[in-house]
């Protein structure tokens, strides 16, 4: 998933689909200055990250993001966050510390 959200292209597309809702492949390729099948590639890995979903409405295919996908994300990210928070806390207490005994002496 992560090695997904790593193209900003594709963190583009994403952003539009959550925003924007539904569109065709061809919508979705406008902004970009690359060709429809390599907006293709972007949708299939964003697919098999299960980040997006397609749908058929007769010859359409509408692409939506898909929120369980980016549910799974944040969850991961919070999980890890707090271990960071502690992290990044007990490295500016030991800072703090040092620079006090560094006035010290």
């Amino acid at each position: 998933m992560f090695a997904a959200l790593a193209d900003p292209t594709r963190r583009r597309i994403l952003e539009r689909l959550a925003t924007g809702g539904e569109a065709r492949a061809t919508a979705l390729a406008r902004p970009f200055r690359i060709s429809l099948p390599a907006i293709s590639r972007h949708l299939r890995v964003l697919e098999g990250a299960r980040l997006i979903e397609r749908r058929r409405k007769g010859r359409l295919h509408l692409i939506r993001a898909r929120a369980a996908g980016l549910a799974e994300a944040r969850r991961w990210m919070a999980h890890y966050a707090a271990g960071w928070d502690a992290a990044f806390d007990a490295l500016d207490e030991l800072l703090h510390k040092d620079r006090e005994k560094g006035k010290r002496e």
